[in-house]
């Protein structure tokens, strides 16, 4: 059964992919060209030579955006799937759909909210090279601090029922989530390295753009899958019970 599920969530992925690379190639996209233009006359004015173009900006906005979403949606459904299928009837009795709608919030608040409160995306043009290695250092242990907080609150919840019911539960675990998140954030250091002349306009567009790429992969991934793991039910238990009827 996890070999079914893990399929459908890699075609789930595929799906959320496809639709998460045309709204980049849509909204995405013209701000990242703003974003190079302002570069490149940035460059100019300083007397720079413009960057050699290793990968053409057209492969880059076409062939290779595609190959790297649908690559990535794909492994995401993947894990996705598998998170699932340890959390189905183990940790949650909720049936197929609403667990799976409801680890894709889980999933979106931890991976993506979280860690871009703190770092948020930023177009080309904005950071220092030098600095990308600290940034990208950060930006990975601020989401491994978020999944690990998300881990324990549930815990919380988990030992709170029994005293206080799942409502009061719920909002204690939600609560502790977020002081610890809260308190993380403040402790870690900030990052600023937006030119000053940058236009704001663009950052904003820029980071809802990242914003709206995941809210669709997320999406599409907690519906379309929940719909195919009931599906994959459904069908193994029609199985079983045929199964059964036939040793009567």
């Amino acid at each position: 059964m996890v070999g079914k599920l893990l399929v459908r969530g890699m075609l789930a992925g595929v799906a959320a992919g496809l639709l998460t690379f045309s709204f980049a190639k849509l909204v995405g996209e013209p701000q990242v060209d703003q974003a190079i233009s302002f570069e490149a006359k940035a460059d100019a004015a300083k007397g720079e030579p413009p960057e050699p173009e290793i990968v053409s900006r057209h492969t880059q906005a076409g062939l290779g955006l595609l190959t790297g979403v649908v690559s990535f949606s794909a492994a995401v459904g993947g894990l996705f799937a598998l998170t699932f299928a340890y959390t189905f009837g183990r940790v949650s009795k909720l049936p197929a759909r609403p667990l799976s709608a409801w680890l894709a919030l889980a999933a979106f608040i931890t991976l993506v909210i979280v860690p871009n409160i703190k770092y948020p995306a930023n177009p080309p043009s904005v950071g220092d090279p030098e600095t990308i290695g600290m940034r990208t250092g950060l930006f990975f242990l601020m989401i491994a601090i978020s999944i690990a907080t998300m881990v324990f609150s549930l815990k919380v919840r988990k030992h709170a029922i029994a005293h206080l019911g799942q409502w009061n539960a719920s909002i204690v675990a939600g609560l502790v989530f977020v002081v610890i998140i809260g308190a993380v954030q403040l402790a870690l250091p900030v990052i600023n390295e937006v030119p000053a002349a940058f236009p704001a306009v663009l950052l904003w567009k820029f980071r809802v753009a990242a914003i709206g790429m995941q809210v669709i992969l997320w999406t599409t991934i907690g519906l379309l899958f929940g719909a195919l793991a009931e599906r994959a039910q459904r069908a193994a238990s029609t199985d079983r019970m045929i199964g059964k009827s036939a040793y009567l």
